[in-house]
């Protein structure tokens, strides 16, 4: 018998985290939910292409579901915990759910975007994907680039979710990192971590030639609020006061209107918000890694005779 659909796991999930209301580890929820449904033990066995246990991966995918839905968060890396939201859900919805209510958990929410402070503002050039209708008159290849994007979605969260529980000194130095994966300093050693008490503004320096004569300096936010004109402008006075040319403004959450006015009515300063960050981060791997999919693709050529 295969493992069941990850819908399945949503309730298991649900009423396990509800019975735990201090949270639990990703690992003991997964096995949990596993004997809550009766898997056996060749189900346990069962593994996906990247080789991961297929139940692990349907129990992540619920639990992905209910955090889309507000149910849920991953209170720090690798631990599940209801919100208040889920508890109140738990307590006014006996077990079992209805089918309707299982569906409506599983696809109902699947549009449902990285949560950004309410008064940000989307900066340029980031796309609003949408997620297609789940329907057989939808093609092979259709389905996958929505899968694909599901995926994109669910590591773009997990990756935010991590960056807002690492120390501001280690979500300096991984900002760093993406700048070097982006092509910025002849080497890593170019892009230098200046973060601390008295730092002026300046959380790190970027050497564009060997000689250090061009420079970027980089500010780097590990907020949940939004970033206003304010910090905009210290950062400003921070660049000023270095006679520094190019700054570059990162931070996990986003900037309001007012402050992404600011930027645009200065020269050479770029604003990088965490919807962009993470995207930057799977795009040149860092603290990511990708898989390759082998699809198969007829060569009629091939078949041409000469």
């Amino acid at each position: 018998m295969s493992v069941p659909t990850y819908d399945q796991f949503i309730e298991p999930i649900l009423r396990y985290l509800a019975a735990n209301p201090g949270g639990s580890t990703a690992r003991v929820a997964h096995d949990a939910a596993a004997n809550a449904l009766n898997l056996s033990e060749a189900q346990r066995q069962e593994l996906i292409a990247s080789g991961q246990a297929t139940y692990k991966n349907r129990a992540g995918w619920a639990h992905d579901r209910l955090k889309r839905a507000g149910l849920s968060s991953s209170a720090k890396r690798g631990y599940w915990k209801l919100t208040d939201a889920g508890a109140v859900y738990a307590a006014q919805n006996p077990a079992p759910l209805s089918a309707e209510k299982v569906e409506q958990l599983a696809i109902g929410f699947m549009n449902v975007k990285l949560k950004s402070p309410p008064d940000a503002v989307a900066l340029d050039g980031q796309e609003q994907s949408v997620l297609l209708a789940n329907s057989a008159t939808v093609s092979p290849d259709d389905r996958l680039e929505q899968a694909l994007r599901e995926l994109r979605e669910a590591t773009a969260a997990d990756l935010l979710d991590s960056l807002l529980q690492v120390s501001p000194n280690r979500f300096e130095v991984i900002v760093l990192d993406v700048l070097h994966s982006l092509g910025y300093g002849t080497s890593r050693a170019d892009l230098q971590r200046v973060g601390g008490s008295g730092d002026g503004g300046i959380d790190g320096v970027i050497s564009l030639d060997k000689l250090g004569l061009e420079k970027v300096y980089v500010q780097a936010k590990r907020w949940q609020s939004t970033v206003g004109r304010p910090e905009l402008q210290a950062f400003f006075g921070a660049l000023a006061g270095q006679k520094a040319k190019r700054g570059v403004f990162i931070t996990t959450s986003g900037f309001t209107a007012q402050a992404v006015e600011f930027s645009r009515s200065v020269e050479g300063m770029v604003l990088v918000d965490g919807n962009r960050l993470v995207k930057l981060m799977m795009d040149h791997e860092v603290g990511v890694t990708s898989r390759l999919l082998k699809l198969p693709k007829l060569d009629s050529d091939y078949f041409d005779e000469e």
